[in-house]
């Protein structure tokens, strides 16, 4: 088991990255150039390549949110050994790669309603993480600039700018109207047919594709369906609805839609050439979700409120259900008694911040968006608790509802449709710093928008961590925070971990 350890850890991560990296950019250019043939030529050295391999099983078994979600083997984490072994499989069967089964949980659904949530194993989830490492800068080279949603180097803020741009009083967005599109069940509806007619792919990873398409099936609809909790789900998705974007001016988050109306438009005209584009892709409108609004009026999107006030100016605000979501799981915590007002507020902390940070393009102005309310109620329960006075208490919630700055529509949007693979590497970390506030942000301008670690530029295919260089987490000096990529931060806190607490030394000091 040690070998495996070591041999795991002592990988050159750094090195591995810019050999996937250097491979991922030339099939994006050969699409950009028209060149199919090269671009699969290079897809299948993707798929082979050691460098990719190790990137897939690490992403899912290190990185990933649901890491420790099981498939249907029962398995929700790999030791060392079993990592390395899958490394082998990939690279022995990954071009004829087969599905096992999907373990089906059912998931709550806002309206009272349950969808089931397919999740692989965790082998299979490597496999899919590499095949999305081949097939997705094929695809962001094809892909319409107004589509936002699961895509590397796009985030919602970006439609929240972009509604701005098409909704403020200067383009008389007070005159407008919005078509809330709804479709009904995409990722179970979506023909499978029109995925693997839009695959951009040698045959081998199409087959691959065709048999993890087929494991998620629904008897009902055996030729549909793309099974929710795969990793390459959200870009087959995207493969199948590019181009609905061009029937009319409108924004799209992957299924979630809205088309932006003047006055003159037909909004019967365009709903019919939408369902024309669905129908073709085995898919239909909801029509009791399917709304027309006025921009006066309002409309929720992606956990927001937008609406054009009667004086003509644009407002954006957290929806009244995201912001019940994060009262509930404020009050959850508060009143938790299993742990006391210190450790509430730790855990309290991450959750207000990026809460805030999310929303920080917002007007955050009124009492309900600051929190103020919230931050009364837990700051009445830490002092209900012993040895907490009032000064104390008013101390921890300073540190459960941390300040961000907000400023409306501050947000920048990426460029028309460029893409991380384009190898614009100054633009895409510096875009990324724009992502993070306060001490993030600080931390990365110091280090030129490199991690403090391994010195590579940050993308947006993974998150930035504030590493705290003399392991106290209370010591938020300058000098003593580095900004690294999540893996590198793993490493870190890995490689300290093994020696003594008087020898160890703390790599990432900026």
């Amino acid at each position: 088991m040690g070998n495996h350890s070591e041999h795991w850890k002592g990988q050159k991560w750094k090195k591995l990255r810019q050999n996937l990296f250097r491979l991922q950019k030339r099939v994006y250019k050969a699409v950009r150039a028209g060149d199919l043939k090269k671009a699969r030529s290079l897809q299948k050295l993707i798929l082979k390549s050691r460098a990719a391999q190790l990137l897939a099983v690490r992403q899912v078994t290190q990185l990933n949110k649901g890491k420790r979600t099981a498939g249907i083997d029962g398995k929700s984490k790999l030791n060392f050994r079993e990592r390395m072994e899958l490394v082998e499989t990939l690279n022995r069967h990954g071009h004829d790669w087969k599905h096992d089964g999907l373990r089906e949980k059912p998931i709550r659904k806002k309206n009272g309603k349950t969808r089931m949530l397919k999740i692989p194993t965790l082998a299979d989830r490597a496999w899919q993480c590499l095949a999305k490492f081949a097939l997705e800068p094929a695809h962001e080279a094809t892909f319409s600039a107004d589509s936002y949603g699961f895509r590397t180097g796009r985030c919602a803020q970006d439609i929240q700018k972009r509604l701005f741009n098409h909704l403020k009083s200067n383009v008389n967005g007070i005159n407008k109207r919005i078509i809330e599109l709804d479709i009904k069940k995409c990722f179970d509806r979506i023909s499978h047919s029109s995925i693997m007619d839009r695959l951009l792919a040698p045959a081998c990873l199409k087959q691959g594709i065709f048999r993890c398409l087929k494991a998620g099936i629904n008897p009902e609809f055996p030729e549909q369906g793309t099974p929710q909790g795969g990793v390459v789900s959200p870009l087959l998705a995207n493969v199948a609805l590019n181009g609905i974007e061009d029937i009319h001016t409108s924004l799209r988050y992957a299924d979630d839609m809205v088309f932006i109306l003047k006055p003159k438009d037909n909004a019967a005209t365009i709903l019919e050439k939408v369902k024309k584009f669905l129908t073709d892709r085995g898919m239909e409108i909801s029509e009791e979700k399917t709304k027309l609004t006025r921009a006066t009026d309002g409309f929720n999107f992606l956990g927001w409120r937008f609406r054009v006030r009667k004086d003509g100016k644009f407002s954006c605000v957290p929806s009244e259900d995201n912001h019940r979501a994060i009262r509930q799981k404020i009050k959850n915590i508060v009143n938790n008694s299993n742990y006391g007002a210190k450790i509430k507020a730790q855990k309290l902390a991450p959750i207000v911040r990026g809460w805030r940070n999310h929303h920080n393009s917002c007007d955050m102005s009124s009492p309900r968006d600051s929190l103020w309310f919230m931050n009364r109620t837990a700051n009445r329960k830490f002092r209900k608790e012993k040895k907490v006075n009032r000064y104390q208490a008013n101390e921890l919630c300073k540190k459960a509802f941390p300040k961000v700055g907000y400023k409306q529509n501050q947000h920048v949007n990426v460029k028309g449709t460029k893409s991380p693979y384009d190898g614009d590497l100054v633009y895409w970390s510096k875009r990324n710093s724009r992502l993070y506030s306060d001490a993030t942000s600080k931390a990365l301008k110091r280090q030129n928008h490199s991690c403090g670690h391994c010195g590579l530029k940050f993308l947006e295919d993974e998150s930035v961590h504030l590493h705290h260089v003399d392991g106290n987490h209370d010591n938020w000096k300058t000098k003593n925070l580095s900004a690294v990529h999540q893996s590198c931060h793993q490493q870190i806190h890995s490689l300290q971990a093994k020696r003594p607490v008087k020898d160890r030394v703390y790599p990432g000091a900026v």
